[in-house]
């Protein structure tokens, strides 16, 4: 997506300047209530939005808990918290923050665990989301800072264990400096935004993301088991599902990534392999390791469950959709339903190319594919317009495409 030939950039010409390190160092971390009490008591009387970031341990622990909440304000500077230190309990920070407006990168990321912390924004200020409206391709913090504000960031331990305690001294320099341009960054592309004529719209966005109720649980989670795909039997879809079900229970019990108790290509391997007993299935690589002989009973049981099921008991070979086929099957389903869906594309994304905008921003592609499955009886502009809104909408989003996407459903196959 091209974006304006005048959008905001650092000065023509300079390089990058590294910032390896926050302006005024990076603070202790706040571990103890008396030091809680401190930076909230500081935060409480800066001005200005909250700078709000996170670290998790994804990929080493089960949970998706904070293990690290840095906040940074215009007169309190930088503060770290250790929440598993406190033992969760931020009831000072939570009052200090009330009534703030913060600054997150992919909020959506973030707002979770802290909500679990029992911080939730008043107002909310979204830079990767606001980067996406303003037409940017590439919306990752360190990229957005260089082009917008000319400084590069010190980046490389995103991926770390977090729950390691305690933590390194340059992964706690990362942390800080992940904070330390933030709010500057919102100032810029709420300037761009304005510019755009977009920052009503991205209001309406950073509300919803904000208000935003945690994501359902997935249905039959196990079927996105990695290579899953070119599993048909039903048999051997069971074993999957049992070894998957019990290898989640073990990995929940111990606050363990699930993929580091046992990979899924463990799990695949033995659902193909289907072995007799406990020495055949110790024969396969990935269970000829210590962790795994010890736990070579709970595998196989496993396996056990599943080949002893009735037929009727086993998985289907294809998920339950409770929505639309998948778009490349309309044809032969429905041709009509492919047309429409063939001629809003077509004017979506014709809109968002007119209004710099992903398209997919425009308008959640589930909802498109929903209502161009399974038009409403109402097809105008008004009956689209109430469709939309039911289905979340924003009022901006709405106004662009009800229209057009009105005059898409309209569209039926060539004879």
């Amino acid at each position: 997506m091209d974006v304006p030939a005048d959008e905001p950039t650092a000065p023509t010409g300079a390089d990058p300047v590294p910032l390896t390190e926050p302006a005024d160092g990076v603070p202790p971390v706040v571990a103890d209530p008396t030091a809680l009490r401190r930076a909230a008591t500081a935060l409480a009387g800066a001005k200005g939005p909250v700078a709000v970031d996170t670290e998790r341990a994804s990929g080493y622990r089960y949970s998706q808990r904070a293990y690290l909440v840095q906040l940074r304000r215009d007169g309190a500077g930088t503060v770290l918290v250790d929440p598993i230190a406190l033992g969760g309990r931020l009831d000072p920070l939570v009052e200090a923050l009330d009534g703030t407006e913060w600054v997150l990168h992919a909020a959506s990321q973030d707002l979770p665990c802290l909500a679990e912390l029992g911080l939730r924004p008043s107002a909310l200020f979204d830079t990767e989301l606001a980067g996406r409206l303003a037409g940017f391709e590439r919306v990752a913090l360190g990229t957005l800072v260089e082009r917008l504000l000319g400084y590069r960031l010190e980046k490389g331990h995103g991926a770390a264990d977090w729950s390691r305690r305690p933590l390194p001294a340059d992964w706690l320099n990362y942390a800080a400096l992940d904070v330390e341009l933030l709010v500057d960054l919102r100032d810029v592309l709420e300037q761009e935004l304005e510019r755009q004529g977009k920052l009503a719209w991205a209001l309406e966005e950073f509300e919803a993301v904000r208000l935003a109720p945690l994501p359902r649980p997935r249905t039959d989670p196990w079927r996105r088991t990695s290579g899953i795909h070119r599993v048909r039997n039903p048999r051997q879809l069971a074993m999957v599902r049992a070894l998957w079900e019990t290898r989640d229970s073990v990995a929940r019990e111990r606050d363990i990534a699930p993929g580091r108790v046992l990979p899924d290509s463990a799990l695949m391997e033995a659902a193909a392999r289907n072995p007799a007993d406990e020495a055949e299935l110790l024969a396969l690589p990935v269970f000829r390791g210590r962790a795994q002989r010890r736990m070579v009973g709970t595998w196989m049981g496993a396996l056990r469950r599943a080949g002893a099921l009735p037929k009727d008991q086993l998985p289907e070979p294809a998920p339950q959709h409770d929505g639309p086929p998948p778009p490349n099957r309309w044809g032969d389903k429905d041709p009509d339903a492919a047309a429409r869906l063939a001629a809003a594309r077509t004017a979506l994304n014709a809109i968002a190319e007119a209004n710099t905008l992903p398209v997919e921003n425009l308008l959640l592609p589930d909802l498109v594919r929903r209502t161009c499955w399974q038009p409403p009886e109402d097809i105008s502009t008004e009956g689209i317009t109430a469709t939309l809104r039911e289905g979340g909408a924003r009022s901006w989003q709405i106004e662009l495409t009800a229209d057009a996407l009105a005059k898409a459903l309209t569209a039926t196959a060539a004879a």
